[in-house]
């Protein structure tokens, strides 16, 4: 009998890529750097400031409600204070869905052979 599966001696390295997804489109991705922790401080510097935060302006006309799922950087106090400066509506902290396929589909997006994470 062929063997199906072939294994591999080393995985594919993973990255980070943040997106925002509605029903008006998409922004651009924004790539984590390579090695770079994305804690608060990152994410509210580089991937709201200098990433999404301008796509999804442009994409709703600034008519919009920002919602995320709770990973640490996403609910922290300093991102919640961002949060607060820069967004004129986005759901609380306490009432973000649990992570789910159906609600953060773009969690659950596998390209090629490289595990994608958002």
């Amino acid at each position: 009998m062929a063997r199906l599966l072939k294994g591999r001696m080393y995985f594919s390295q993973s990255i980070i890529v943040s997106v925002a997804v509605s029903n008006l489109g998409k922004t651009s991705p924004v790539f984590a750097q390579p090695g770079a922790k994305v804690d608060s401080s990152y994410y509210c510097d580089v991937v709201l400031n200098q990433g999404l935060l301008s796509d999804i302006q442009k994409l709703s006309d600034n008519d919009f409600t920002f919602q995320q799922d709770g990973a640490p950087a996403h609910r922290s106090r300093q991102t919640v204070a961002f949060l607060c400066l820069h967004m004129r509506e986005f759901i609380e902290t306490e009432n973000w869905p649990p992570n789910s396929p159906d609600l953060n589909p773009v969690d659950y997006l596998i390209y090629g052979s490289t595990q994608t994470a958002y």
